[in-house]
């Protein structure tokens, strides 16, 4: 995006934000404009001491003028704190409202695409960003206040002591604010790539925390390192970019700070010979070495930092345009692979998987179908690839080589789709339980558009099937709140399990979903699972659980088998030495 894509889409929320703040501006502005008076009495009250006082021989009068200058000095500072009330109803208000925008962001990519929504930097946005755009704006509105009340007192300090003295001073102080204006755009364009680098590292962090167990098991950790490193030594030439721009603009600094006092000092014989009295000049000299160059500095100092910051931090917080749903990043397109046979629920043709560019993959060309209806577990050791599977399988990652489908189509899911993904369910171990009603936590997978909710008589009839019933009386019934504070794992797991089973997605994808469930309920859900319409695939853990299945997909590292419980292990010693360790500790 460029600089004026970006302040074109600033701009309006920066206006509609200041507007609907007028009072808190005009109060700041009232307060600002006292505090100046410190200013203009700052160069007119010692050029005045020196010519109609020290330098005409009254003393006493010099005396009183710089009085009224120090009088102006205590003016300023009692003006100074109205200043301060004045900018906290700014900043406040700017920092919650960013605070609840990143939130309702977070929750609309939460909605539109709950695969990659955890890993759009909504963190970042949320802690990071909004104190910087808080810290930016109020430090940013403070100087450029700062900056034009104090040139509106030293131009009407000028004006009232000789109009002369702008010909000399202004043109000078015109060519280095030029030249610092010209160092805004690199430096914006330098610090949104470094944010977007930041952004991206930690997505790509967290991404690497989340198949951290299959990157240790597989051997990754060298492919893990590769994926991570060139975002850090990007991250380490932007710093360089920026300290470089932040020398050019030092330079224009000095340009506009130093130029006006030495013009002032060259045309001193000029400004005698012209009848300029040494006490105006004297009085120039102050109002461009104690008031202007000051605020200069600190103006091109927060317009250099802070203002490109808040800019290209406020940018993220702005409405997303049409088809970018993270607001700075373009849509993945989505891969297009060929029609499966309608026969198949879901079908991987030849897919395989590394975690990073040169890993080892962890699915090596696999070919599977599922048929529809079919009940499928999939079993091996730990970090082999079964949590890969459902993923794939789930449209959370994407082959690197093949292709996997859903019900005739490419598993990756739409971006641009919301609400529960109409072709399959996925439960995760860490199953999800939210504050809400029993019944909304039952029913929150079958919000489908187009689709009517489950009624109460097929919501009870879940519970019962389930063997809910215990666990729903003593939460209060179906219309009590309940929180996952209030649950073992074992309850959340058996809850989220009723939602997936009144789900009407034809495929179901349990990722060890029953882990913390004892062997009794663990067998009901999954005969009630297989009983439901549709497709079921189980990452099992038990040998029971395999052997209810009606095939089971071996996963052993180097090939994959697929068979039935009875003729597996004649075919898989994996399996084989599988079903004797189970058969040893399963009850």
């Amino acid at each position: 995006m460029t600089e004026g894509e970006a302040w074109a889409r600033v701009a309006p929320e920066g206006r509609r934000f200041l507007h609907g703040r007028r009072g808190a501006v005009g109060r700041l502005a009232a307060w600002s404009l006292v505090e100046s008076a410190h200013t203009f009495l700052g160069g007119y009250g010692v050029a005045r001491a020196l010519d109609d006082g020290f330098l005409a021989g009254r003393t006493g009068t010099g005396l009183a003028w710089l009085a009224a200058a120090g009088a102006g000095a205590l003016l300023g500072g009692f003006a100074l704190r109205g200043v301060f009330a004045g900018l906290a109803d700014l900043v406040e208000p700017l920092r919650d409202g960013l605070v609840r925008r990143a939130v309702r962001q977070a929750l609309d990519r939460a909605v539109a695409d709950p695969v990659r929504a955890p890993r759009t930097g909504a963190v970042s946005r949320l802690t990071q960003q909004t104190e910087m755009a808080r810290d930016s704006f109020a430090g940013l509105v403070l100087t450029v206040r700062s900056f034009v009340f104090t040139a509106v007192g030293v131009l009407a300090g000028m004006a009232a002591l000789a109009p002369v003295l702008l010909l000399v001073v202004v043109p000078p102080l015109l060519l280095g604010v030029a030249a610092f204006l010209a160092t805004l755009r690199p430096m914006a364009a330098a610090q949104r790539r470094s944010l977007d680098t930041d952004e991206a590292l930690a997505d790509r962090v967290g991404a690497l925390g989340e198949g951290l167990r299959d990157v240790v098991a597989c051997g990754g950790q060298e492919a893990a390192r590769a994926r991570v490193e060139p975002l850090i030594a990007a991250q380490e030439r932007l710093a360089r970019t920026l300290a470089r721009w932040a020398a050019v603009r030092t330079l224009a600094l000095a340009t506009a700070g130093r130029l006006p006092v030495i013009a002032l000092l060259a045309a001193t014989p000029w400004l005698l010979g012209s009848g300029i009295t040494a006490g105006t000049l004297a009085g120039g000299l102050t109002y461009v070495v104690q008031a202007l160059l000051p605020a200069l500095n600190s103006l091109m100092t927060a317009l250099g930092s802070a203002g490109t910051r808040l800019v290209v931090v406020l940018e993220r917080f702005c409405d997303p345009p049409p088809g970018d749903p993270d607001g700075h990043r373009a849509a993945e397109p989505q891969e297009r692979v060929p029609a499966a046979p309608a026969a198949a629920a879901a079908e991987l043709r030849g897919a395989t998987f590394a975690y990073g560019p040169g890993a080892a993959p962890v699915l090596d060309s696999l070919d599977l179908v599922v048929r529809p209806g079919e009940h499928l577990a999939v079993v091996g050791p730990s970090g082999i690839g079964k949590s890969t599977l459902t993923a794939l399988l789930a449209g959370m990652l994407s082959p690197d080589a093949g292709a996997v489908l859903v019900a005739g189509a490419a598993a990756r899911r739409d971006p641009a789709a919301t609400g529960p993904d109409p072709r399959r369910t996925l439960l995760p171990q860490q199953a999800y339980v939210f504050t809400g009603t029993v019944r909304e936590n039952l029913t929150h997978l079958s919000a489908h558009p187009g689709v009517p909710g489950p009624g109460d008589a097929r919501v009870r009839h879940a519970v019962r099937v389930l063997g809910l019933e215990g666990l729903v009386e003593r939460l209060g019934g179906l219309d009590s709140e309940v929180s996952p504070r209030q649950l073992s794992r074992g309850e959340c797991q058996h809850l989220a399990l009723a939602a997936a089973y009144l789900s009407p997605a034809p495929l179901l994808l349990l990722d060890e979903a029953t882990c913390h469930l004892d062997p009794r309920t663990e067998e009901r859900a999954e005969r009630a699972l297989a009983a439901r319409p549709g497709t079921l695939v189980v990452v099992a853990h038990r040998v029971s659980s395999a052997a209810r299945a009606d095939r089971v997909l071996v996963l052993d590292g180097t090939r994959a088998v697929c068979g039935t419980h009875a003729e597996l292990p004649d075919r898989s010693p994996l399996y084989r030495d599988l079903v004797g360790r189970w058969n040893g500790t399963d009850g």
